[in-house]
């Protein structure tokens, strides 16, 4: 994609799931592929940059300013993930800056003498200082001299608990004096510090980003780099002026993208605030609002969140008697109770279920909204015969292969719909047990999850034979008097959600 085509589609992707993100990546991509600016050949080749730079090494070797470093292997194709264009070279780090660690030290708890600032891990973000919160260290003579920071040098992340911050860097500008820097973090000189700023700009592009992920070793679960793999990195080294031009075109681009996100970041928020108006003015009164939701369709159905909010605000009109009209002709739900109290009744006196024990009445604090003509606050325990847990062995891993039993896993019955899925295979030495096998029209409920997903029912369709509850699976009997996807719509709507949380 070249510059112009880019530009013209800046818009377009920026307004794409995740778009800026992916601009920034593209962009960082094309500028190190030496793609996002036209070579001139009248540039001076990067080879002989990296003859000065050597020849300055060579200096401070000599001066004793800093140790002569072993020889380094050459890159081969293999530490090449791309070709390079005409005038640039694949360098070693080590090649071309003087690569350190930090100092290790407690650092103070009081002011004492000699006590200088010092950068920790997290004072480094990528491409930023965050310097609001600065520790201090009491440093000798020599120390300080060792470890304090110049302008132009790159800091680097060592060690982080996340694998995409491992290596995350920035230059620093001499933002504040005679400041040092953690064991955590790795400090790179450049010989030129001209190269500085493409240095730290391909260590946060992607190619380099997915480098020192793959360099980085792992041990209970914090990922770490060291000064050696930071010496031996291997990254493309354009010529002099063509590094400047990179780097003034990125900060170009970038700066566009912030523009671009910032809009988004605005939009969205005018977004959120029209869906909670229109929303909120269809649960408050759903009888006229409803045009005014229809005039906003497309607006509401753009992005996943609203969708959710339109869905929820369903459940909610249906829960409270505002999605269809009331017919009076209607039979009340006290008289539905009074054939659902019957149904159990009979069903005690003929042994196959146990008497329940009496339901405390329902209390106006326990009623979250009004409810229209004829209908009744109740208890779910009314409507319900009894319940069952499953049964919870040690299962193989995986699902259950064609024809063999399996155990159902609470996300079977976590999002809105049954998931025949959602199971594991039981081990051929255990027996099944038919009892705790799911039937088409089963109403579930998971009785152990997440705050969020506690207590999420489904009802069963098109069961498929041989899967099993698990106990973190309840089967409701609900009583035949009841449609249970009606009730199943009350138990997932908000109010529900709030006593289960």
């Amino acid at each position: 994609m070249n510059n112009t085509l880019l530009l013209q589609q800046f818009d377009l992707l920026a307004t794409a799931p995740g778009g800026v993100a992916r601009l920034r990546e593209l962009i960082l991509t094309l500028a190190v592929q030496g793609k996002l600016v036209p070579q001139d050949p009248a540039d001076e080749p990067a080879s002989a940059l990296l003859k000065r730079i050597r020849a300055e090494k060579d200096r401070l070797i000599a001066e004793g300013k800093i140790k002569r470093d072993k020889p380094l292997a050459p890159i081969g194709e293999g530490e090449q993930p791309f070709g390079l264009p005409s005038g640039w070279e694949w360098v070693r780090i080590d090649g071309m800056a003087e690569v350190q660690g930090g100092i290790q030290k407690t650092p103070l708890r009081r002011p004492v003498k000699n006590h200088h600032p010092y950068l920790r891990v997290a004072n480094v973000q990528r491409d930023a200082f965050k310097l609001d919160a600065i520790e201090r260290y009491e440093l000798t003579d020599e120390e300080l001299a060792r470890w304090t920071l110049a302008e132009n040098d790159l800091l680097i992340v060592e060690g982080n608990g996340s694998e995409d911050e491992i290596g995350r860097c920035a230059v620093w500008s001499g933002q504040i004096a005679d400041c040092v820097y953690q064991n955590h973090l790795i400090r790179v000189r450049c010989f030129d510090a001209a190269c500085v700023q493409f240095l730290k700009l391909f260590l946060n592009s992607p190619s380099g980003t997915d480098e020192m992920k793959r360099l980085a070793i792992t041990t209970s679960g914090l990922y770490n780099l060291s000064v050696g793999k930071i010496r031996n990195f291997a990254f493309p080294l354009p010529p002099l002026p063509e590094q400047a031009r990179i780097v003034a075109r990125v900060e170009e681009l970038m700066r566009v993208c912030d523009a671009l996100e910032a809009m988004g970041q605005r939009q969205a928020a005018h977004h959120r605030q029209l869906v909670q108006t229109l929303l909120g003015d269809l649960t408050a009164d759903s009888h006229t609002p409803w045009q005014r939701v229809a005039a906003h369709f497309d607006t509401l159905l753009d992005r996943p969140s609203a969708v959710d909010a339109l869905e929820q605000t369903i459940l909610q009109l249906a829960v409270r008697g505002q999605l269809v009209p009331q017919d009076p002709t209607d039979e009340p739900a006290s008289a539905l109770l009074k054939r659902i109290r019957a149904e159990k009744d009979r069903l005690i006196a003929a042994g196959k279920i146990k008497r329940d024990k009496p339901l405390a009445p329902i209390g106006e604090d326990e009623q979250p909204f009004e409810l229209p003509r004829g209908w009744e606050w109740v208890r779910m325990g009314a409507l319900v015969n009894a319940s069952e847990a499953g049964w919870s062995p040690t299962c193989i891993g995986s699902p259950r292969r064609p024809g063999h039993w399996g155990v159902l896993k609470v996300s079977a019955v976590s999002w809105g719909a049954f998931d025949a899925t959602a199971n594991k295979e039981l081990p051929p030495e255990l027996f099944p047990k038919p009892e705790y096998e799911v039937q088409d029209g089963d109403f579930l409920l998971s009785r152990a999850n997440t705050a969020e997903l506690v207590a999420r029912s489904v009802v069963v369709g098109n069961a498929e034979p041989r899967l099993m509850l698990s106990d973190k699976i309840i089967r409701l009997d609900v009583s035949s008097q009841v449609n249970r996807v009606f009730l199943n719509i009350c138990n997932n709507a908000d109010h529900a959600r709030e006593h289960y949380a």
